[in-house]
């Protein structure tokens, strides 16, 4: 590796560094924030902790197309980020719900394109260079992971760090991204025209509703969880240490799951992916405690570490080449997007109604269904002997 592409590839794990570091330093805090500090109750909550996905279902395929049509996803990519970080900084201003919500509309706006534009450039450069994506995208999870373990020893002496942190890391990282190579984005202009065909596809859409009873009460979790280690007796410092293993555990298997699913098969993965979900949520419902919460972080890392390169390896094998990026487009609004707002949104209901345990019941009742339909689906490419076993 020469050192221009070292430079550039230093660049890319530094913007993917500084951007989640930022979402580590907000969201995972947030709802602890608008309990304690600005005293919203459980609908309140969940309604403006859902915002951010639904906005992302229907913003990050615009995002998509306004870099493609423009040939500047570096530039759309530089503004978005700086926007959602001078916008995260309006949650200092107001305490009111309705300003609260606003707020993260326009925050979520933004920051829905910084994934997909990010990603886009990175797997376009990557493949040019021959080198291997994953060693960047792993600095997100580093960024997280530390970011709530610092953010929560700093929140204890003034919550309001979390929305500077968040300002400040993406001020930086639109900074630094001016300086990203300048590939252009993955062009895909039918993005929407495919998704008619891909619809007929039964296992498809089985699989997508899997994703969405599996992925989505992951992603809440982000949400619940700190409410749950504060209301087990932990502290904005457990929280961080807790969300620091939990995030960290995902990458030893992210690594390890090409080869599950090599000697294993991809759907079986993804099974083992969900029962992991299934247990973990019907534990945090029993209540235990704080040190089996800790010690059980691992689970997320297995979790969603497995489920996420055999979903998209899954979707890439049982579409038509013309249509997989639409394919996956949709498949990462379902779970990221439409999943992540689901529990989110009936999750703070719940929890106002009824306790935090119940949320983790709601979740556990969403992974049984999902892993009962994982099943059935290996059962029915068995019997029509439609498994394709992956290659590499």
């Amino acid at each position: 590796m020469n050192n221009h592409v070292r430079r550039n590839i230093l660049t890319l794990q530094g913007f993917y560094l500084l951007t989640f570091f930022g979402v580590g330093s907000l969201y995972p805090l947030l709802s602890v924030y608008l309990s304690e500090t600005v005293g919203l109750n459980g609908y309140q909550i969940g309604t403006i902790m859902s915002v951010g996905p639904i906005i992302m279902i229907f913003f990050q395929p615009i995002w998509g197309m306004v870099s493609d049509s423009t040939n500047s996803p570096i530039k759309v990519l530089t503004l978005t980020t700086m926007l959602a970080g001078i916008f995260g900084l309006g949650y200092l201003f107001s305490e009111e719900y309705y300003v609260l919500i606003l707020i993260a509309v326009f925050v979520a706006v933004f920051q829905s394109a910084i994934i997909p534009v990010s990603d886009s450039i990175s797997l376009k450069y990557t493949s040019k260079v021959k080198v291997n994506y994953g060693n960047i995208r792993l600095f997100g999870s580093l960024g997280f992971g530390f970011a709530v373990f610092i953010m929560g020893r700093l929140s204890e002496h003034n919550p309001d760090v979390i929305f500077y942190s968040f300002f400040i890391s993406l001020v930086v990282a639109s900074l630094l991204g001016t300086q990203i190579p300048k590939e252009k984005g993955m062009r895909n202009k039918n993005l929407f025209s495919g998704i008619k065909e891909i619809l007929t596809y039964k296992k498809y859409i089985v699989f997508l509703i899997i994703t969405f009873l599996i992925f989505g009460p992951n992603l809440a979790n982000n949400t619940y969880f700190g409410l749950f280690v504060e209301d087990s007796g932990g502290t904005y410092t457990g929280i961080g240490t807790a969300f620091l293993i939990a995030v960290l555990s995902e990458i030893p298997f992210m690594r390890a799951a090409g080869s599950w699913i090599q000697k294993i098969g991809i759907l079986e993965v993804a099974l083992i992916a969900g029962a992991g979900s299934l247990v973990r949520w019907i534990l945090y419902f029993m209540q235990p405690s704080l040190t089996i919460v800790y010690i059980t972080t691992v689970i997320q890392g297995f979790s969603i570490g497995l489920f996420i390169p055999a979903g998209l390896q899954y979707i890439r094998n049982i579409t038509p080449v013309h249509i997989t990026a639409t394919a996956v487009t949709l498949y990462s609004a379902i779970g990221n997007g439409l999943g992540n707002w689901f529990s989110t949104f009936l999750g703070g209901f719940l929890y106002e109604e009824y306790n935090i345990y119940t949320v983790y019941l709601f979740f556990g009742i969403m992974a049984f269904i999902g892993v009962l339909l994982n099943i059935w689906l290996i059962k029915e490419e068995k019997a029509n002997s439609l498994v394709r076993k992956p290659t590499g």
